[in-house]
């Protein structure tokens, strides 16, 4: 049956409802979705208007669509490279993408978009942030520009995280000159060109703009940091980078300005609640009480954490101390399955596991387990929607309730791993996945019926696997 895909509709009859939110309204009784003019109108057991188109939801659970807050896009033609698979973060940067930047031109930059884009939409996910650092002096194509208009063509919320840098690191000093850093005006003023064209400030806003250098340690000079956020600050514009995500950043932060990374990061001007580091993986208490006092944000990012070794971040300790949290997947180099259902599923689990590890007996001081069930399905939906929302400063989306855009996830539940399920509104996350009966970004439908109206599926395999080909026989040796 064709779903209809007018903005004003009525989702009727889903087993399960989700809505965003904490506590006791993490669940809704009745799970019926009114939609107008692309806005939640009611949520409950509703019964249809005359003349209301109907989206029938049975057999499905509703959450709202995910809100992924980093990424780097244009990774989704490096996954699984041999050379870093098995590497930990220094030398994985050097193996993999690094290798690969002068590789890039306008078609292969626009291919890897398409493809992460593509991958997230399948996944239930509405609004993306790209941290996109692939910039260099009088580059040949405009990649800010190449970002938005693949979001926009799919019908997903984008937020350009627009990286960069003006220092090098050791592993970059042998770049070819044209991926060499820019200058600190050069970026500023970049960042008031995409302010100008591309920000909007409005809650339910389809295109934002960030000002975010690769990382504070490594890609700016301190006075560069502190000019880089007053600057972003007149924008009307937020702060993003990487921060803590294994211990070379403390060793950095201690050896270079005898201070912790997040105390360096407060010597900077950056923390605050327009603020939001990916991963903040090691961490000492105190830490963690400055990035709570400050409602300083984390994109929690668990699969890549996992995957290059990092370990996993605090993530129950930092919400207890005031800190929003956020979910997403990062690059596809480090995480070779980009999409929020499964990053949600292994939030869950490595949440459950931190608490379990730091477990000790009572004899010893301790409580047995008991931390480990801090982490529930109904937090983990609320860190990857509401949670999202909040650190991008997208107010009037990630929840489903009257008066929010109607950026909703509808998932079917007809695969065998949710055959015997007791609770299907935990079923997308618990276990581990569910096709989509629908994807809707401010009431227009993005995917029906586990695919993506218009796109050609197998045509983008093949397109990625002639990329690939051509990447390897260019990368940097």
């Amino acid at each position: 049956m064709q779903q209809p895909t007018s903005p004003d509709l009525l989702i009727r009859g889903a087993q399960a409802l989700l809505t965003g939110l904490p506590g006791g309204a993490a669940r809704s009784a009745g799970a019926d979705v009114r939609v107008r003019n692309g806005v939640i109108s009611a949520v409950g057991t509703l019964t249809p208007e005359p003349g209301e188109p109907v989206l029938d939801a049975s057999g499905c659970v509703i959450y709202p669509a995910w809100v992924n807050t980093h990424h780097h896009l244009f990774q989704s033609l490096l996954k699984g490279d041999p050379k870093g698979i098995d590497c930990t973060l220094t030398p994985w940067l050097a193996a993999v993408p690094y290798r690969y930047r002068a590789a890039f031109d306008a078609q292969r930059f626009r291919l890897a978009v398409r493809i992460g884009l593509v991958e997230l939409a399948l996944s239930g996910c509405g609004t993306v942030a790209d941290h996109n650092y692939l910039y260099w002096p009088d580059m040949p194509f405009d990649g800010s520009a190449i970002v938005f208009d693949e979001a926009e063509q799919l019908g997903l919320r984008m937020v350009l995280c627009r990286g960069g840098q003006t220092r090098t690191r050791q592993l970059e000093t042998s770049l070819p000159k044209v991926l060499q850093p820019e200058t600190l005006q050069a970026y500023l003023d970049d960042l008031s060109r995409l302010q100008q064209r591309y920000h909007d400030p409005a809650p339910q806003a389809m295109r934002r703009v960030v000002a975010a250098p690769t990382t504070p340690l490594f890609s700016m000079l301190p006075q560069e940091l502190r000019d880089t956020a007053a600057h972003a600050r007149s924008l009307g514009l937020r702060l993003h980078s990487h921060l803590s995500e294994t211990v070379i950043y403390q060793q950095t932060a201690q050896t270079q300005h005898q201070r912790s990374p997040i105390d360096f990061a407060a010597s900077v001007d950056w923390l605050g609640p327009d603020v939001w580091f990916a991963h903040l993986v090691k961490l000492d208490p105190e830490e963690i009480d400055l990035l709570g006092r400050t409602g300083t944000g984390i994109a929690h990012c668990p699969q890549s954490n996992g995957r290059l070794g990092s370990g996993i971040s605090p993530i129950r300790a930092l919400e207890n101390a005031g800190t929003p949290i956020s979910l997403a997947v990062d690059g596809a180099a480090s995480n070779e399955a980009a999409d929020m259902l499964n990053e949600a599923h292994v939030a869950w689990l490595m949440a459950r596991a931190r608490g379990g590890h730091a477990a000790r007996p009572e004899y010893a001081g301790g409580r047995g387990e008991t931390g480990a069930a801090d982490a529930t399905v109904e937090d983990v939906v609320r860190w990857g929607t509401a949670g999202g929302a909040r650190v991008l400063g997208l107010d009037s989306v990630g929840t489903l309730q009257p008066g929010m855009a109607a950026d909703i996830a509808i998932y079917v539940l007809d695969q065998p791993r949710h055959f015997g399920l007791h609770d299907p509104a935990i079923a997308p996350v618990a276990s581990g996945g569910a096709s989509l009966r629908a994807l809707l970004v401010g009431g227009k439908e993005v995917v029906r019926n586990g695919v993506i109206p218009g796109l050609d599926l197998a045509e983008l395999a093949a397109q990625a696997r002639a990329a690939v080909r051509t990447l390897q026989s260019l990368a940097t040796p």
